[in-house]
């Protein structure tokens, strides 16, 4: 990841990670904390670093869809 320019992104951000990928968690928390824009960390409870439990890539397609729909409606 690129840590030294977190603070400097501007664009709202949405960290998605799955809750029994453990390191990447980790950095994603790490990064989450060190961002100043609008953003959301969202965890998939029950899956790993590639979203293959069953249900897991249509609930981060929903959390994605969800972030999008409110951040590029223009209804902020």
């Amino acid at each position: 990841m690129a840590a030294e320019v977190l603070e400097r992104v501007s664009a709202s951000t949405l960290l998605i990670v799955g809750g029994y990928d453990h390191p990447v968690l980790e950095l994603n928390e790490a990064a989450y904390r060190r961002l100043r824009c609008e953003k959301a960390l969202r965890i998939v409870p029950g899956t790993t670093h590639l979203f293959e439990e069953p249900g897991a890539l249509e609930e981060v397609a929903r959390s994605a869809r969800e972030w999008f729909l409110f951040h590029l409606s223009g209804s902020e």
